[in-house]
């Protein structure tokens, strides 16, 4: 299936000797490599393959080029190998490497892997999933294009339906039984084989799901680390353990806090906000299906706010662009900022239902009329409400509502 990534993966290999391709497990990257590649060798086939990537490395590392090496990291002794080969030919698309995981001994036998360009991969957006089209361009916006005409064919019912679903490619086909049980399961690998193997160190399954259970229940949402550590009955010190062993499986990924120029004395709002590799994995760990989310607007709002970051991060990755959101102490919250590598900025709100839009305008325009000191900031490349609507369309002040179904790259 053609993925947001594509293109700017297929930039990178004409211009970069080796590209990292990292991100979840179950996220596409194999089957997105191997598009892109000549020839591959998959690490993780059979449990000799690291072995053998020891005793015969030459058999790991020839073959046409671009080379997928998958699940590299398996085999972390072949990394000044790589390092010789592209300094004795640093000819563009030599190799990609595909890794669903960053272990300990990652950064100690592999320090210059990050001088390497990048790219982080994600689970599917709601555009790019089967039956989904879409008509928005978030590049366009940026370029000042007007929204019209677009429209979204998701009900609310279908918008929860798709929350729990999940955008792993292995569910495009399955039923919704199906991908909720896949995603309770992913859940369970992660916490008995995921996070114990990249750390290697020996953690207790339960305290992870437990940690994760509370992750889920602050979705989108500022958190205290501390109050995340007690709430899962943690001491500090195994919590920061567990969320690094999260972090290098690509499933925490917490959205820091814009910290800008302001023209008032409101205090800024330092706490970042919580996120999964897939707002799927939050309705697994809170046990909830797609009617017991649609039947909880409060909570359904959280999780939608979720989705829209989540395909945000998918269509930004690449760009150079950092994604954030803001809060002050006047309780006045942005879902999310995007500050673009010129320095130029834009904001989006989230509602999931249309008659909260207009709420969410304001909020939007406060930020801007109110809060930033746009002297230093600029004015922003636009302002966008993104919807659980139907119907895409551009106010008189240029403020854009646009169903998130419509959303792309």
């Amino acid at each position: 299936m053609p993925r947001a990534i594509d293109h700017r993966l297929s930039l990178l290999l004409r211009s970069q000797p080796a590209v990292r391709l990292e991100g979840p497990r179950g996220c596409g990257k194999t089957t997105t490599g191997l598009n892109h590649v000549g020839s591959a060798v998959h690490l993780d086939s059979s449990p000799s393959m690291p072995e053998l990537a020891q005793l015969e490395p030459e058999r790991i590392l020839d073959g046409a080029a671009p080379r997928l090496l998958d699940e590299w990291r398996l085999a972390p002794t072949l990394w000044p190998l790589i390092i010789a080969r592209l300094g004795d030919r640093p000819l563009p698309g030599r190799y990609l490497l595909a890794s669903s995981a960053n272990p300990a001994e990652y950064r100690h036998h592999t320090r210059d892997a990050d001088q390497l360009a990048g790219l982080r991969m994600r689970t599917m957006t709601l555009t790019e999933r089967p039956g989904i089209t879409g008509q928005v361009s978030l590049a366009g916006l940026a370029r000042g294009e007007r929204v019209t005409g677009a429209r979204s064919r998701l009900t609310y019912r279908d918008l929860a339906e798709q929350a729990v679903r999940g955008g792993w490619p292995a569910l495009a086909d399955a039923t919704l039984d199906q991908a909720i049980s896949h995603n309770t399961g992913y859940l369970e690998r992660l916490a008995h084989v995921d996070v114990p193997t990249a750390t290697l160190t020996r953690h207790q399954p339960a305290r992870i799901l437990r940690l994760l259970d509370r992750l889920a229940r602050h979705i989108a949402s500022d958190f205290s680390f501390a109050g995340l550590a007690e709430g899962a009955g943690l001491g500090l010190d195994a919590a920061q353990a567990y969320l690094d062993g999260l972090t290098r499986v690509h499933v925490w990924e917490p959205q820091p806090a814009w910290q800008p120029a302001l023209r008032t004395r409101a205090r800024l709002r330092h706490r970042s906000r919580a996120h999964l590799a897939d707002p799927a994995l939050a309705c697994a760990c809170l046990q909830i299906d797609a009617e017991q989310l649609a039947d909880n607007p409060d909570q359904f709002a959280a999780i939608f706010t979720a989705m829209a970051v989540h395909d945000l991060r998918v269509y930004l990755e690449g760009t150079g662009a950092r994604l954030y959101h803001y809060r002050d102490e006047t309780g006045l919250a942005i879902d999310a900022i995007i500050e673009y590598p010129d320095g130029s900025w834009a904001a989006l709100q989230t509602s999931l239902g249309d008659h909260r839009t207009v709420d969410a305008e304001i909020a939007l325009h406060r930020l801007r009329d109110d809060r930033l000191d746009l002297t230093r900031l600029g004015p922003p490349r636009f302002l966008a409400v993104l919807t659980g609507g139907t119907t895409a369309s551009t106010t008189r002040d240029r403020t854009h509502r646009i169903p998130l179904a419509t959303l792309t790259a």
